[in-house]
């Protein structure tokens, strides 16, 4: 039977009438008659990434490959419902981030911490919620930890495909071997063994450098694709049947949902205080990515209608060089960057099984486990070589979970008898948003799972 370690005992909170205005005074130092605790004041040194710093490290991770999958999105919703939606989901998007760091930066005012993951804040608050349910705290983090490493496996899959369906075209096209998808997802191996090998983080800086600057080349070759002849938008459907809408968001919350890099960037922060508020970066960031996946989504499906692909570049024509370029470009991108995805499950697993392991063989033993993870992967791609199911079973599942439902639920807790009670609106607002998570999530996953089951 897995042991787990103890939690740590409940913090005791101290509640008064003007709980929520004494806790943001504290968290922002301005009052200093009541000798605030500033969590900002106590980071390490290496905790100095700058505002600006803050929302580009947010913006690369949120513009990653799900702005590629967008297109597909639209296919499922149709152009307008698909605008109205995209805007919908990241509004929402947004505001359940905001609600997360809103959360864990009182959490830390009041625990005296410098900074607070996600498990740790959603621990916390368990902790120190009602007494019926202060039992789940454990419950609370283990679901967000797997959850984050199902998300980056499920993002993993959807790489391997990405890179096996690139190098496949430009194979035949040249003449190549004509091989099914699941022979080229196989032949990743050869790359991705290696490189899955490194394990420290500082060594995989370069590879993500690189692959920085030659995604936004082949992001802009994408788009002058999509701009070019546009056909008139007449010949594409403004909205689609009911069917469509559960897989429209689960891929929309696949391409769009960075909540697993939120709190990291987060804690590295100079002046936390400006992560939130207007402009703050959250929302500076989440506009730009709304627009862009609006964008994309929108000329993406205008150009290639109902033969959109998972990935944009993988419906790009064959017989041009630029267009060749690009599908290359975006395999290496995804080659490059599987290692640092692939970092997160690896560390989670980890630290669930290193002390059950002795000292002496922790080399070997994490050398097995980035090996047999790269094994699963790959084979989990080659037995479901359909880029769209991942994406569609990763979104409805873990991102329903980990950035719709937990946020809200914790807003809850946390603020429950201190400034809100069962008639107040934010109870009322959080539920509607735990329906709809609830919602997307057994509906995406019920017909995600059918898909898989037609394509087998």
């Amino acid at each position: 039977m897995e042991k787990t370690k103890p939690s740590a005992p409940p913090i005791q909170l101290v509640m008064d009438d003007n709980y929520s205005s004494k806790i943001e005074l504290a968290y922002n130092g301005s009052r200093e008659d009541m000798g605030p605790y500033v969590p900002a004041n106590h980071r390490p040194m290496e905790s100095n990434t700058s505002s600006f710093g803050a929302l580009a490290h947010l913006l690369k991770a949120s513009l990653g490959s799900g702005v590629l999958a967008m297109p597909l999105a639209f296919k499922n919703a149709g152009l307008l419902v698909g605008c109205i939606g995209t805007m919908l989901i990241g509004l929402i998007c947004g505001h359940v981030i905001h609600i997360l760091v809103k959360t864990s930066q009182q959490l830390c005012v009041e625990v005296k911490k410098p900074a607070l993951g996600y498990a740790d804040t959603c621990e916390i608050v368990f902790q120190n919620g009602p007494k019926p349910i202060r039992k789940f705290a454990s419950i609370a983090r283990e679901l967000v930890d797997w959850s984050l490493a199902v998300t980056h496996m499920g993002a993993c899959c959807v790489y391997v495909v990405v890179i096996a369906e690139s190098f496949r075209q430009v194979s035949v096209e040249y003449g190549g071997p004509d091989w099914s998808v699941t022979a080229y997802c196989a032949l990743t191996l050869i790359v991705l063994i290696p490189l899955t090998q490194i394990n420290k983080l500082k060594y995989l800086v370069p590879f993500s450098a690189v692959a920085n600057f030659v995604w936004l080349v082949s992001i802009c070759i994408s788009i002058y694709y999509c701009l070019r002849d546009t056909p008139d938008i007449s010949e594409r459907n403004m909205a689609t049947s009911i069917d469509g809408i559960p897989t429209f968001i689960s891929t929309s919350l696949f391409a769009m949902e960075g909540i697993g890099v939120v709190m990291p960037i987060e804690n590295e922060m100079l002046k936390p205080q400006q992560f939130l508020g207007c402009p703050g970066v959250l929302n500076i960031a989440m506009s730009a990515v709304v627009v862009l996946y609006g964008f994309v989504g929108f000329t993406g499906y205008l150009q290639f209608g109902e033969n959109v692909r998972g990935s944009l570049t993988l419906n790009l024509p064959l017989d041009e060089v630029l267009a060749q370029t690009a599908k290359l470009l975006v395999a290496c991108v995804m080659l490059l960057s599987f290692a640092l995805i692939f970092y997160v499950p690896v560390d989670i697993a980890w630290r669930r099984i290193q002390d059950r392991i002795p000292a002496k063989t922790h080399r070997w033993a994490m050398s097995g486990l980035r090996l047999f993870g790269t094994l699963f992967i790959v084979g989990l791609a080659c037995a479901v070589p359909k880029l769209e199911l991942f994406m569609e079973l990763v979104g409805a599942v873990c991102l329903s979970v980990l950035g719709l439902l937990l946020p809200s639920v914790i807003e809850i807790i946390w603020r429950w008898g201190r400034d809100i009670g069962p008639t107040h609106w934010i109870v009322w607002k959080n539920l509607v948003i735990c329906l709809f998570a609830i919602i997307a999530m057994v509906s995406g996953v019920t017909f995600a799972i059918k898909s898989m089951l037609e394509n087998l």
